[in-house]
């Protein structure tokens, strides 16, 4: 046995050791089995933090600083989940996903602790520091998804991510539909209007990183890297490194020969390595693209919908239809993401993606045409999350599989990171372009930035099997 390596306190609690004996299959099962129900769990709760801040984070920046600028909230939160994504990233490198999603969690709550002081004091650089740390939540209920298929099995890949990015529905459609209440509870405590929701956000992300920080053990990053480990001790030729081989059937390093020689791979690769990495293998560029423009588009017609409603609504009725529309929305991002999944895993990603990008050219054009007709609206955001789904599952699932186990939280992170930074552009050109043309032009434009990813996925090719390839991938 060798010492654990144990650099910070908070790791105490989880063996870092990576010369212990390799975990069968067998073993492994029950700790991906306790670890999805835990982040099942816990995306639940953040779902309830993010989403009920999203559902008025616009209206409260109209009110405070004018519709010109309402994007620009919502694209600091973006911006702040992206960003967040590389401390985040190198945290779980060094140990373990437990410790980076109690981070984010924790800064997402700082976030809205200032959105609240913001709107109290109506200081507007407040509200956009504010809005920048509250991604720290959706940075953590991302990188959830990829925690889940750490220890999975290649055939079940997809639908353990769907799953985890599904548990988010429960409490992320009813969250919009609770903004209304926490205004009227928070409004007997001295806050103004629309404060309300952020301070249940505070709430939610401290409860999910305690949940995290208390039951997330062992850690699935470390043991999949125990699993290399112990089959790096016994493999034969004797001289190997593991880390620059490819994933073997459990999605893990396997031991042999390296048979490209791309970077050089390890536990503290940062996003340089990532991008190398992305850059030398098709699958995972088309991931990366699938998952940053279909965000893209979601957010920039999402952000400006509740704005779109209030052009046609009264204060009174207003946060009532922006619930009820939004949960909509979200019910299609992630009610039927088991589908998804499935779909993924039996049709393989490429097809999924595709299907992905004519759900959101749909849902452009139904949203574009329905003037103030708040059901078509609605019908036209069901389309978007649906078109949402499709791309994140797809290219998340293909994105994971297709690049070495020992620089997989580094390249996830680069795609959040990508994500992140397309969603913000979406979301800060989207209010000055619903001022200057209107949300017809919005859903437009949006539908115009998707269409290149149609080419990509169709070069890649719906019929290759990324498993087999990326099995012998550096």
């Amino acid at each position: 046995m060798g010492v654990p390596f144990t650099p910070y306190p908070w790791e105490s609690f989880v063996t870092t050791d990576l010369t212990v004996p390799d975990r069968t299959r067998s073993d492994v099962t029950p700790i991906q089995r306790r670890t999805l129900g835990l982040l099942f769990g816990t995306q639940i709760i953040g779902g309830i933090g993010v989403t009920i801040g999203i559902a008025v984070g616009a209206l409260l920046a109209a009110r405070i600083a004018g519709t010109a600028v309402a994007g620009l909230t919502q694209s600091a939160a973006v911006v702040g989940a992206a960003l967040l994504a590389i401390p985040i990233t190198r945290i779980m490198n060094g140990h373990g996903r437990r410790p980076g999603l109690v981070v984010a969690y924790l800064v997402g709550a700082v976030g809205a602790v200032l959105v609240v002081l913001a709107a109290v004091t109506r200081i507007v650089p407040l509200l956009f520091l504010g809005s920048l740390l509250f991604g720290g939540g959706t940075a953590a209920n991302l990188q959830a998804r990829y925690a889940a298929v750490d220890l999975a099995e290649p055939a079940r890949r997809g639908r353990q991510l769907a799953l985890i990015v599904w548990a988010t529905t429960i409490g992320a459609v009813a969250a919009p539909n609770f903004a209304a209440l926490a205004d009227t509870v928070t409004g007997g405590w001295g806050l103004p209007p629309l404060a309300g929701p952020f301070a249940f956000s505070t709430a939610a992300f401290v409860l999910a990183a305690g949940v995290l920080f208390v039951l997330l053990r062992p850690d699935p990053l470390l043991t999949a890297r125990r699993r290399a480990a112990g089959e790096a001790a016994v493999a034969t030729p004797p001289v190997v490194d593991p880390v620059t081989t490819g994933p073997s059937a459990g999605g893990l390093p396997e031991v042999g020969p390296a048979t490209s020689p791309g970077p050089v791979a390890r536990r503290g690769a940062g996003m340089r390595v990532a991008w190398q990495v992305v850059r030398d293998r098709p699958a995972a560029r088309l991931g990366v693209a699938a998952v940053a423009v279909g965000h893209a588009v979601m957010v920039a017609v999402m952000s400006m919908t509740p704005v779109h409603l209030g052009e046609s609504h009264g204060d009174a009725d207003v946060l009532r239809v922006v619930g009820i529309v939004l949960s909509l929305h979200i019910a299609g991002m992630y009610a039927l993401a088991p589908l998804v999944g499935w779909l993924a895993d039996r049709l393989g990603r490429p097809a999924v993606i595709l299907g992905g990008v004519g759900l959101l050219l749909a849902a452009c054009a139904v949203a574009g045409t329905a003037g103030h007709h708040t059901p078509l609206l609605s019908v036209g955001l069901v389309l978007l999350g649906l078109g949402w789904s499709g791309t994140m599952v797809g290219g998340s699932t293909l994105l994971s599989e297709s690049v070495p186990a020992a620089v997989r939280p580094s390249v996830q992170g680069f795609s959040d990171l990508t994500m992140g930074l397309a969603g913000a552009s979406a979301a800060a050109v989207s209010g000055f372009v619903m001022r200057a043309a209107g949300y017809p032009v919005l859903t437009l434009l949006a539908a115009i930035v998707v269409v290149p990813l149609v080419a990509l996925a169709l070069r890649w090719g719906p019929g290759r099997a990324p498993d087999r390839e990326d099995d012998t991938c550096g």
